[in-house]
């Protein structure tokens, strides 16, 4: 089976997608609940150097959600909507609130891999491929992947 150990983010050269893919060695609910329990999707979401602070969450189809990461006294608002939530996969939009027209539509899968493996993949549809070139360059990759890491510790301790 081929695994992927790191988080691979791919922009698409036809259409203003961002794709990113990962496995982990935990389960599907395990990531499942790691995307809708806001007090474990708050320990392992962005950088390691941002402390984030939900605001509010409702992880349900229909549902709405709010965090608010801080380094160094600087806050970054984050909300969106969560128009399908099922054990499979997560469909929501997602907002940087410094950016508020940069709304994102961003769909997540999560493929048991046996073995207490998942591949979790995302892709987030933006509406231009300069708003995706500029989320790229925002450093999202560093965030996506310090996160990923925590979350992929968290698992392994227990505490998701």
């Amino acid at each position: 089976m081929n695994r992927i150990t790191e988080t691979v983010i791919e922009a698409d050269p036809r259409l203003p997608i961002i794709r990113t893919t990962r496995d982990f060695a935990a389960t599907p609910g395990q990531l499942f609940r790691a995307h809708t329990d806001p007090v474990v999707f708050a320990r392992w979401v962005g950088p390691d150097a941002m402390d984030t602070r939900i605001e509010h969450w409702d992880a349900s189809t229909g549902g709405s959600w709010r965090y608010v990461s801080t380094r160094d006294g600087t806050e970054y608002g984050f909300h969106g909507c969560f128009h399908e939530v099922r054990p499979d996969r997560i469909v929501q939009t997602f907002t940087f609130e410094g950016d508020p027209d940069g709304v994102a539509l961003t769909t997540l899968w999560l493929e048991d891999l046996g073995g207490g493996r998942t591949r979790l993949r995302t892709q987030s549809l933006v509406d231009s491929f300069e708003g995706r070139d500029a989320w790229l360059r925002s450093g999202m990759e560093a965030g996506v992947e310090e996160g990923y890491a925590k979350l992929e510790r968290m698992a392994a301790d227990g505490a998701v």
